[in-house]
Formats: C-alpha cells, structure tokens, sequence
C-alpha cells in the first residue's frame, strides 16, 4: 500500500493538470489518433484506467411492465430465477497490457497470474491490481514515460476472465492522463455480446514520437486471440486470479 499511496501523492500535481485540462480528447473512428510527443506529454508516469458501469437499460429490466412487455416468458419464471438472471448482469473487467521493449523483450502486465509489472525497471509498466467491482477508481496501469526510448509499443486490452461475455451491457472507458495536457478518452460503445477480449489502444513509439493510436477491437477469445491479431509471439497458458486482488 505505500508503494501506491507515495505513487498517487507524489505524482498528483501531474495527474491533476492532465484530468483539468478544458477538454478531453476523444479518440474515435475519424480521429484515432494523437501523438503524446507533440502534445509535450511524452514524459512522467501516464495512468491509464479502466472504468465502467452497467447500461441503465439492463438494470431492474426484469421488473415493472415494460420489462414484461419486451420478455413475455419473463412472466412464467419463478422469482428465484428472475434473480439470478438479474445477478447475471454484473460484469468483471480487467484491464491488461502486452509490452514489446526496444531490445526486443516482450510480455504482459495483466492480474491474471500476478503479472504486475514494473515502474522503474524494465518493462516500465505496472498495474495498481485488480478491481472486481467496477468501482469509481477502476483499474489503473502506470507508464513510466521517462523510459519512453526503452518502449517499443503497448497494447492496452481488457478482458472478461470468468464470466459470462457481456461488453454489450456495459459502458466501459478507457482514460489516459498523461503528465500534462488534457485527458485521453477511449469508450467501447460498440456492440459485441459475445466478446471476451477487447484491444483498446497501441502506444507506438517511431523514431521518438510516442503516438496513442485508437484500436477498440473485439475478439471472441482470449489473450491470446489478440497475441495473434498483432503478432506479440508470447506463449500463454492457464492463469489464475490471487484471492486478494492485490
């Protein structure tokens, strides 16, 4: 915990001038890209977090007449089995990132088997842990920008790890806050029900201008379905959440 408390104050000046700036830039199919370098924020630790919330339409659907007029047969269901199916609606995301450095090492930092990361030595890339609740912090990822010439590319993705698919159901963002200049906005709005994989964003550097460039897109496996698409190379097996989340 001290590790996060001295990262969270000591870095707060910096983090509050990126989430302050007037507007934010929201990365888009028509603008899907930006270039840290040329925003003078390609230095100091840029977080990165993972936050959502459930989609208002799909909560309490169930209940009153408009929920019986969409689902008839919802009539005829005990209300035992209405709940449960209410309780199917709760969606963990995780977020993660596969990290290629400018030597050639290559791997991931993600809560799935405890690989964490690190800040100040190599891959330069940490996670805070693992948020199972979806709650206002969300799940964060640290960039040790500092390093940035050390840094190849990052493939920030989130997936879902032991529950039923259901990004549809979900307003989930992805949220950049560099060192200074405005926050970086990414949403995954699109529908794709049965994803369980989602490749967010690449960070690119190319001859020292780190560029943020819009990916958002669905995969129907896991990790290593998005290994495929960008062509990492890493080897992957079963992995397992630690019970503390870190």
């Amino acid at each position: 915990m001290s590790f996060w408390s001295n990262l969270w104050r000591g870095s707060a000046a910096q983090f509050d001038s990126g989430s302050a700036a007037s507007n934010a830039i929201e990365l888009t199919k028509r603008r899907g890209t930006v270039s840290l370098t040329k925003q003078g924020a390609d230095t100091g630790n840029l977080r990165v977090n993972l936050s959502w919330r459930m989609r208002t339409s799909d909560i309490g659907s169930g209940g009153g007449t408009g929920g019986s007029l969409r689902h008839p047969l919802s009539l005829f269901k005990p209300d035992v089995v209405q709940a449960h199916t209410q309780s199917m609606v709760n969606v963990d995301l995780d977020l993660g990132c596969m990290y290629e450095l400018a030597d050639g090492e290559k791997g991931v930092v993600q809560p799935l088997g405890d690989f964490f990361g690190e800040l100040n030595a190599p891959p330069y890339v940490k996670s805070s842990g693992d948020d199972r609740f979806g709650s206002g912090s969300g799940e964060t990822i640290f960039v040790n920008l500092d390093h940035s010439d050390e840094i190849k590319r990052l493939l920030v993705f989130v997936y879902i790890y032991d529950q039923t698919p259901a990004f549809d159901r979900t307003h989930a963002v992805v949220t950049l806050y560099p060192s200074s200049g405005p926050r970086i906005e990414i949403g995954l709005d699109e529908r794709a029900p049965q994803a369980r994989s989602c490749a967010v964003l690449l960070l690119e550097n190319v001859k020292g201008d780190l560029t943020v460039r819009r990916e958002v897109k669905f995969v129907y496996g896991f990790q290593a379905e998005l290994d495929r698409l960008y062509g990492w190379g890493l080897q992957w097996g079963r992995g397992y959440k630690s019970r503390s989340g870190r």
